[in-house]
């Protein structure tokens, strides 16, 4: 008969922090329920909502999609670097992911410039209003991570570092988290209705 052991360390302590998961938690619910709103008040205004899906740019959104996943990826890559104790590859790929979130700033800035310009606001229409909402609450959430980012790149690499690899797992786990909410609200927003 075969046992298994269970690593309870993991359950208590998973990578980045108790704390982290529940912010992380506490991020998904919101967002999700948001959505849930989203596609309800489609379902009252589907006509409403289809129309003003057509007013986004679904290229710009699928761009910052692999702007987001690649970045996510080069998150991945700096961790694995830095807890094979290599700072100088893991701070270079913690500079490609911070490229990968300003390209994302950059996109999204681009967006609402020709929203605003065409004078789409938050006043527009539902789908608008949650437009705006999700997708700015999104852009704050990928700024803080671009400043959790430099904060952490900065600590790993000077002299007598401090900097545990629970550190950098928290980083790297909220920036996924940022990952996954886009890859909630791009198909929502700018595929579906």
């Amino acid at each position: 008969m075969q046992t298994y052991n269970i690593n309870y360390k993991n359950i208590f302590y998973p990578p980045g922090g108790i704390l982290m998961w529940i912010i992380i938690y506490l991020e998904l619910i919101t967002f999700g329920m948001a959505l849930i709103a989203f596609v309800y008040y489609g379902h009252q205004e589907p006509e409403v909502f289809h129309q003003s899906r057509l007013q986004l740019n679904s290229t710009f959104g699928a761009i910052n999609t692999i702007f987001l996943l690649t970045s996510g990826f080069f998150m991945a890559t700096a961790v694995h670097h830095f807890k094979e104790k290599n700072i100088a590859k893991s701070s270079f790929y913690f500079k490609l992911t911070m490229l990968g979130g300003l390209l994302f700033l950059i996109l999204k800035s681009v967006e609402y410039y020709h929203k605003i310009e065409s004078g789409i606001t938050l006043e527009t229409n539902v789908f608008f209003s949650f437009y705006w909402l999700l997708t700015a609450f999104h852009l704050i959430h990928v700024i803080m991570g671009l400043v959790i980012l430099i904060w952490t790149n900065y600590g790993m690499t000077k002299k007598n570092s401090d900097t545990a690899v629970e550190d950098i797992e928290a980083c790297a786990a909220f920036w996924h988290m940022c990952d996954l909410i886009w890859l909630l609200l791009f198909p929502t927003l700018y595929l579906i209705f």
